[in-house]
């Protein structure tokens, strides 16, 4: 697999020198980043529809609940943050078993850190 992985970054740079990939469709502007192209077609219609009404995924609610519940932990008095830890505990495993494996979010939160300092790069020519 590595040895895959070499050759064809081998000949991406090769084709880059040579020019062959400048003054491509769509060079230079923003990736169409709305659409998951790992997901089904139908999969997709569904989730558009279910998006323009208002639903979101069941792992996504639970996500967004997670997040904010971390974000006031801080701030909550010791009884109040005692039963938001409990609902937070409950949340993280409906989460893991919505996904069918364990959901560690610090790992997540570091991966997304390095994702978004990548991203936010600059852009190579």
């Amino acid at each position: 697999m590595f040895t895959f992985v070499t050759l064809a970054e081998q000949r991406i740079q090769e084709a880059l020198e040579r020019g062959e990939l400048s003054d491509l469709p769509g060079s230079g502007e923003p990736l169409d980043l709305t659409e998951d192209p790992l997901v089904p077609e139908e999969q997709r219609m569904a989730n558009r529809i279910l998006k323009n009404a208002g639903f979101v995924p069941p792992e996504v609610g639970l996500r967004r609940e997670v997040a904010e519940l971390r974000s006031q932990l801080e701030l909550l008095d010791e009884g109040e943050r005692d039963r938001a830890w409990k609902r937070l505990c409950l949340l993280m495993t409906r989460l893991s078993l919505l996904r069918g494996e364990a959901v560690n979010l610090s790992l997540e939160s570091v991966y997304w850190e390095q994702l978004k300092q990548r991203m936010a790069g600059p852009v190579p020519e």
